[in-house]
């Protein structure tokens, strides 16, 4: 089976509107899981312990009786490490000591300014106090995001992070374990599905209520975690990934064609798109794509997303593949061009950007230092990357001297009256001295 990847052309009279039908993408509510997550939220809130239990023994053929057999030890964690064979774990902990690197640099300190009067004026920094990290489990692995979300939390300076991570049949993954260890998880609990989401937003006798929940779920956690946002906060509700290449032709066809891959092997709804002045590169590029898909483990899902969801944009020049990209405004935007840095400041809105034809997006998502958990479906122009000032607060400082009071209670009462706020007015001005 070939790969029909769709074409467009900015001469096309019909350009921008088939660039909106392809960028289109609203992940319809299904009843059935708003309903059934409605259930199971309602349920863990009333019966707490015995309902996390029951849930979990149902979705993930367990046949426990008591939560404290879905509590890991810190001695399991550390055991899981020490059995990683010798290369993995170095890679794991190279890539922690990256990650930590680089959000050591985001960390937000508190400021404060005295006028003239006295009076002080500024902010305070303070770390969240519990935060929730939601790990996917089973067939689904991802010791990567277990780093990207702890980390950070982590370095904000988080008194206790719980994750949770469902094991089906039982099966505990020793990868997403050590890297928990390495990261400096508190607690881990074996609890996935709404139930889990349930029990970090509510708390229950054994699983502490947290104050944010962070991390990639299934369609059901995500309704979860959107149906408890207010309860808690929440990272974010993603969409599916995405990956958007800027080429001017210079680089290496069979490179940008696995890049392209390595998003769409995520799930056939992952988006893939190659923007390039050059139409003989584009074709190349096609042709390694039919070279190189039959090799692809994942070849049915690649396929299935470049055919529904990928496409090929043939650009006049390289100003308007700029305005393309920010249009789209992508989770990964690769800028693979023989020189990349004088179009970086260009590019307004993007989750991440990796520059040149060395950096692979793939290097992003493991162990390149920033985080990977970043803005989809359009949500770049207004959202950031996860960082450690996910997990901090900011608190205004407000000292107002006697010298100030005089000052700001005559602006405030005047304003307070013009708002019909009399009693505002009087608060006010009970300081003024007459």
């Amino acid at each position: 089976m070939t790969v029909t990847i769709q074409r467009l052309s900015t001469v096309d009279a019909d350009f921008s509107a088939k660039l909106k039908t392809l960028l289109a993408f609203e992940a319809a509510a299904d009843e059935n899981i708003e309903r059934t997550v409605a259930g199971i939220l309602a349920d863990v809130k009333t019966r707490g312990d015995a309902a996390v239990i029951e849930y979990s023994n149902r979705f993930d053929r367990l046949a426990v009786t008591a939560m404290a057999d879905l509590e890991l030890s810190r001695g399991e964690l550390e055991a899981a490490l020490a059995g990683l064979p010798a290369e993995r774990r170095a890679a794991l902990e190279a890539a922690a000591s990256r990650v930590r690197a680089y959000h050591e640099r985001q960390k937000l300190d508190g400021w404060s300014y005295t006028e003239a009067d006295g009076t002080l004026l500024g902010q305070m920094i303070t770390p969240l106090d519990r935060v929730g990290l939601y790990v996917p489990g089973g067939k689904a692995a991802y010791p990567s995001s277990v780093l990207m979300n702890a980390i950070p939390a982590k370095v904000a300076g988080v008194k206790e992070l719980i994750m949770v991570v469902p094991t089906p049949g039982g099966e505990k993954n020793p990868l997403v374990l050590a890297a928990a260890c390495l990261a400096g998880v508190d607690r881990v609990f074996t609890i996935g599905g709404a139930q889990a989401v349930g029990a970090l937003a509510y708390g229950t006798d054994s699983v502490p209520q947290v104050d944010k929940i962070v991390g990639p779920g299934n369609a059901y956690v995500a309704t979860a975690k959107r149906r408890v946002f207010g309860i808690v906060g929440i990272d974010m509700v993603a969409g599916p990934s995405e990956i958007l290449v800027v080429a001017d032709g210079s680089g290496n066809p069979d490179w940008v064609a696995m890049d392209l891959f390595s998003q769409a092997e995520h799930d056939e709804l992952a988006q893939s798109i190659l923007i390039c002045p050059d139409a003989a590169f584009i074709e190349q590029v096609q042709a390694s794509i039919d070279k190189l898909l039959p090799s692809m483990p994942r070849q049915d899902t690649i396929r299935t997303s470049l055919n529904n969801r990928g496409a090929f944009i043939l650009v006049r020049d390289m100003d308007e593949a700029v305005a393309i990209a920010n249009r789209v405004a992508p989770e990964h935007l690769e800028l693979a061009l023989a020189d990349p840095d004088p179009w970086v400041e260009k590019i307004h809105h993007a989750g991440a950007i990796f520059i040149g034809h060395y950096t692979s997006e793939a290097l992003g998502d493991y162990c390149a230092g920033p985080n990977h958990v970043l803005p989809t479906s359009g949500s770049a122009r207004f959202s950031s990357p996860l960082g450690v000032y996910d997990f901090q607060k900011r608190t205004s400082l407000i000292k107002v001297s006697k010298a100030g009071a005089q000052t700001l209670g005559r602006i405030a009462g005047t304003l307070a009256d013009g708002e019909g706020l009399p009693a505002h007015a009087a608060s006010a001005r009970l300081r003024l001295e007459n």
